[in-house]
């Protein structure tokens, strides 16, 4: 599979460049970037092959199977759609578009051309989110009472694209986008939004620097997740699930190849698991080339899903009184 990266984003190199190294299938064939100047450093830096002058020419490369879109959140639904129709396969960063109006068109996409769209939420790829799913459906905590997940760090680059209101910037879209496609995965019932509370940016009070929203599950279950990139909550990544027999506590749920924690608690008694081995990108790209290939089983991230998260980050905008981003 030859895929080319619209965008000289910082993300690549992580996410598609190093583990299209160890993903045989995989060659990182093209890229193209604002200018062709900036498109060229980076593929001489990267060793891709060709450069293109610009984002329309690169998807009209016949030699090219698939995209991926590192571009900032407001262009994601432009040229995912844009990939599609020029009969590309996608993988597209989260989270896939700025709203759920969006999601739903870049999903209808996908089904008139067949293609596959998949949102880079890289932790779901990884052994650990298997587990952790399992866990808080298999029935081994008892009946699930309580949820919660969150993603702080500091960012205090200021001038960076997610603090800009016009790229769809904000703490909740950015960090939060993973803390509540988590608290979708381990949830007993469908989430709903029951307040919200965010942090204004100084400088455009539409940008979210900080987050916290409560949910409803049903059936007497809650959740909350927390979401930072700038406030007094230095770092905190992770989840916890809470049952009437027992809890699950895991640490880091998104890079578990760096470092993670994941204790359960059952009956009065814990255990510890370790997680490691390859980065959760390399899980990702093996699962979107086995998607290209046909096995319908590895995408665990398509639009459709795509479109439920963004329904949820809307309804949390919306309750924290901030507008949605468009």
């Amino acid at each position: 599979m030859r895929i080319g990266v619209l965008g000289a984003a910082r993300i690549a190199p992580a996410a598609l460049i190093k583990p299209a190294h160890v993903v045989p299938e995989v060659e990182v064939a093209a890229v193209a970037a604002r200018s062709r100047a900036r498109a060229a450093a980076f593929a001489g830096q990267h060793g891709i092959p060709v450069v293109h002058a610009s984002y329309e020419a690169l998807l009209a490369d016949p030699m090219l199977d698939a995209v991926y879109v590192p571009l900032p959140n407001g262009r994601h639904e432009q040229w995912t759609i844009a990939a599609l129709r020029a009969g590309k396969h996608v993988l597209c960063e989260k989270p896939l578009t700025a709203n759920a109006a969006q999601a739903a068109e870049v999903r209808k996409a996908a089904d008139e051309t067949g293609l596959v769209v998949m949102e880079a939420f890289h932790y779901r790829y990884h052994p650990l989110a298997a587990r952790m799913a399992e866990v808080a459906h298999s029935g081994e905590l008892g009946r699930i009472t309580r949820v919660e997940t969150a993603m702080c760090f500091p960012l205090p680059r200021f001038g960076d694209i997610r603090y800009d209101y016009g790229l769809a910037g904000g703490a909740l879209m950015d960090a939060g986008c993973y803390a509540v496609h988590c608290l979708r995965l381990l949830a007993p019932g469908t989430p709903a939004v029951t307040g919200a509370r965010a942090l204004p940016f100084k400088r455009d009070a539409r940008i979210d620097r900080a987050t916290t929203a409560g949910f409803d599950f049903g059936d007497g279950a809650t959740g909350r997740i927390r979401a930072s990139i700038w406030s007094s909550t230095v770092l905190s990544l992770g989840a916890k699930v809470v049952g009437e027999r027992g809890t699950m506590k895991v640490a880091n749920f998104v890079m578990p190849q760096l470092f993670a924690g994941f204790k359960l608690t059952v009956n009065g008694r814990s255990h510890r698991e370790k997680f490691g081995g390859a980065p959760t990108y390399v899980h990702q790209l093996r699962a979107f080339a086995a998607a290209v290939r046909g096995d319908r089983t590895a995408n665990l991230t398509p639009a459709a899903d795509s479109v439920a998260t963004m329904t949820l980050i809307d309804d949390i905008y919306r309750a924290a009184g901030l507008p949605v981003r468009q």
